[in-house]
């Protein structure tokens, strides 16, 4: 199990995402107010950056801006088409002032 500190919640705006890499996997954090979540940032239906989409707050989904696939913020599931399988999630939360990701190895 690897737990990385990404950095200050301060940094990540809520309403968006950015992208980390962290112990070799490619992830996604997403803030919205005091919540924050973690996916794979590749999308399970081409080779694109997930943290490069929309975010729908109300939904709480990410949407590949390539090609519109909508994926559920909290199980990584594929909402909409083209993309049929889901994105692996991380453990994500708030340590203080820190974003902190749990990868399990």
């Amino acid at each position: 199990m690897a737990k990385e500190v990404l950095g200050p919640l301060a940094e990540l705006p809520s309403g968006t995402a950015r992208r980390y890499d962290v112990a070799g996997h490619r992830i996604a954090v997403v803030r919205l107010g005091d919540d924050v979540y973690a996916l794979g940032d590749r999308c399970s239906h081409a080779d694109f950056s997930l943290s490069e989409g929309e975010i729908n707050e109300d939904e709480r989904t990410l949407e590949c801006w390539k090609h519109g696939s909508e994926f559920d913020l909290e199980t990584g599931e594929a909402l909409t088409l083209p993309a049929t399988r889901p994105v692996p999630t991380y453990e994500a939360r708030v340590e203080g002032d820190e974003i902190v990701v749990v990868i399990d190895e």
